[in-house]
């Protein structure tokens, strides 16, 4: 409650600056930004009392752009064309230790992510150039690791393009992709 309290009295008086200021808050983002981590709610597990969480292995940063009517794959997602795999900022991932995707060792630290769609598959690429605007600067040859992932179909639509990790064994996770009828799973493994 005291937290709520703080957070509430700090919002206010941000608002109260700007206001002075005479600056002008950015509107909200139609694509608002999220983040996903494995193990899924890592921070919150880690204030748990008596649980000792598993250890931190990725994290994604993503914005996450609304169907909103639109045909998705094929017109908004151009076939073969790179996209950032969500909206503004390409997406970026984070691993917490040396991992396998594909076969191919990929070491700790932050890298993009886009894909290229083409309606059976989508080949996710990790890319280490980081802090980029869309897919408007891609660079192939900064290509960490290319993996063909088989899209799903699903019965339900996704209005919103979601991600987050499934775990499958003790020392792999999925990264899953869901967006519209369609979603994508990834293999990390380490």
């Amino acid at each position: 409650m005291r937290s709520t309290l703080l957070l509430l009295a700090f919002v206010c008086m941000a608002m109260a600056v700007s206001a002075q200021n005479g600056s002008k808050l950015p509107p909200l983002d139609k694509s608002p930004m999220d983040m996903s981590y494995y193990p899924v709610n890592y921070p919150v597990l880690r204030i748990q009392p008596n649980k000792p969480a598993e250890p931190l292995i990725a994290r994604v940063i993503y914005s996450r752009p609304s169907k909103s009517g639109r045909k998705v794959f094929g017109e908004l997602v151009e076939d073969g064309k790179v996209w950032r795999l969500g909206a503004n900022e390409a997406t970026e991932i984070e691993f917490y230790r040396d991992v396998k995707i594909g076969g191919k060792v990929v070491k700790k630290g932050r890298y993009t992510m886009y894909a290229l769609e083409s309606g059976t598959k989508w080949t996710v690429i990790i890319n280490k150039d980081t802090d980029v605007w869309g897919a408007f600067k891609y660079d192939a040859s900064k290509d960490v690791v290319r993996i063909d992932c088989p899209v799903i179909k699903t019965p339900d639509i996704t209005e919103s393009f979601t991600m987050v990790f499934e775990k499958v064994t003790d020392k792999s996770i999925n990264l899953v992709m869901d967006w519209d009828d369609v979603m994508v799973k990834m293999p990390i493994s380490w």
